[in-house]
């Protein structure tokens, strides 16, 4: 059965730092497939995704990852794990001391590419994607917290992954800036590259609806298609939000 998700997880137990962060947790993902994460700080949102790119170890349980038996895999083989997943972080993290242009191609260097002309057509298509294309000669100061995030998204396409890891990705944006960063992930989703998204951000959840499973009390839960969130209601905190 596993074979049939690219993300298959069944009963495993996530370990940040020596303590149990998931317990018995489950989770399912499907080509071309858009899920939220959420739940409060520190209830194993981002474990979740670490424990997905082997970051964090999986303990017990099935967890199959793009083809990968997480419980198995050897060391070796996590860099081509990776190379299946594109990884976006709240603060982007791009290399500060070359023009975007040169993040990318940074980037492609590092996964095996070496034909010159390949590379620049494939920065120039992920560029055009995210609607950066004639941004690429700037340095990341030069661009807003929107278009870093963006570029951030473009290095996270460059080798066409089959899954999209976005860890808090408008946690540092503007309301209508995360909007339009959750509006183009959901393009990218109907591309067929699956997502998985931890947000706080319950507005943008509810503006762009889609499967949630929710972090609680180091349990996985899957929530309800029709439920609408709210901050009162829920009790999750919104420091992060702009909502």
């Amino acid at each position: 059965m596993e074979n049939e998700f690219l993300v298959y997880l069944e009963n495993i137990d996530v370990c940040q730092e020596e303590n149990i962060v998931l317990s018995n947790a489950s989770l399912t993902l499907t080509k071309g497939e858009f899920v939220y994460i959420i739940g409060k700080v520190g209830s194993g949102k981002s474990s979740l995704l670490k424990a997905l790119y082997c970051e964090v170890p999986i303990l017990t349980g099935k967890a199959y990852v793009a083809g990968y038996d997480l419980l198995k895999i050897k060391r070796r083989e996590i860099p081509y794990l990776r190379r299946k997943l594109g990884i976006i972080f709240q603060d982007f993290q791009l290399l500060i001391d070359r023009s975007i242009i040169k993040n990318l191609e940074f980037v492609l260097k590092a996964t095996g590419w070496r034909n010159q002309r390949l590379i620049n057509r494939r920065i120039e298509e992920v560029m055009e994607q995210v609607g950066m294309q004639n941004k690429g000669y700037k340095m990341p100061h030069e661009l807003s917290g929107g278009e870093q995030q963006r570029i951030a998204i473009a290095r996270a396409l460059l080798n066409t992954p089959e899954i999209i890891l976005a860890d808090e990705p408008t946690g540092n944006l503007d309301p209508g800036t995360s909007e339009q960063i959750v509006q183009l992930l959901h393009d990218i989703r109907l591309k067929g590259t699956a997502v998985i998204m931890t947000t706080h951000n319950y507005a943008i959840v509810n503006l762009f609806p889609s499967r949630v499973v929710k972090c609680e009390n180091n349990r996985l839960f899957q929530v309800d298609e029709n439920s609408s969130f709210n901050f009162e209601e829920t009790g999750y905190e919104s420091t992060y939000d702009f909502y």
